[in-house]
């Protein structure tokens, strides 16, 4: 599993619009981004993060931040995703659970389904020289993150 001071795994994944984002393209010097890591679109509590995170999004980018959140989902669903709950950073699709696997965040069996692996709830916090610089990983993937532990990690 990672840890805070190692280099955050380098990636390549389509966004909600089919386009292909690398990690490296989302971290700039003086900047922090968020890699938040969810289950799935259209679920309870993820609907629930990636809203907050929408809503805190001015104050996060005070704070030299910008949220990217990463699922398992589709590039279709997670464009009805972002449509219907107004969010304006990109979602990243790992559909072949590559990176939740190199981040340690791959969660077997969500739901109770036999053989369906999704992303735990995890938060890395990754500056612009590609360094995590903090880490937050849910005992369980119904639990939010601190957010304000997260706005910390900014400062």
């Amino acid at each position: 599993m990672l840890e805070v001071g190692e280099a955050a795994p380098e990636f390549t994944l389509y966004d909600q619009d089919r386009k292909l984002r690398k990690s490296s393209e989302f971290l700039a010097a003086g900047q922090k981004t968020i890699f938040a890591f969810f289950p799935g679109a259209f679920t309870g509590v993820c609907t629930q993060e990636m809203c907050t995170f929408r809503d805190m999004y001015s104050e996060l980018e005070t704070l030299k931040g910008r949220v990217v959140g990463i699922s398992v989902d589709a590039p279709f669903a997670q464009k009805a995703f972002a449509e219907k709950n107004a969010l304006t950073f990109p979602l990243l699709c790992d559909f072949q659970r590559e990176v939740v696997r190199k981040y340690g965040v791959a969660f077997d069996r969500l739901g109770g389904l036999e053989g369906y692996v999704s992303a735990n709830r995890a938060i890395f916090v990754v500056d612009g020289h590609g360094k995590i610089t903090f880490k937050w990983v849910a005992p369980d993937p119904g639990k939010l993150p601190d957010f304000e532990a997260v706005k910390k990690a900014l400062q």
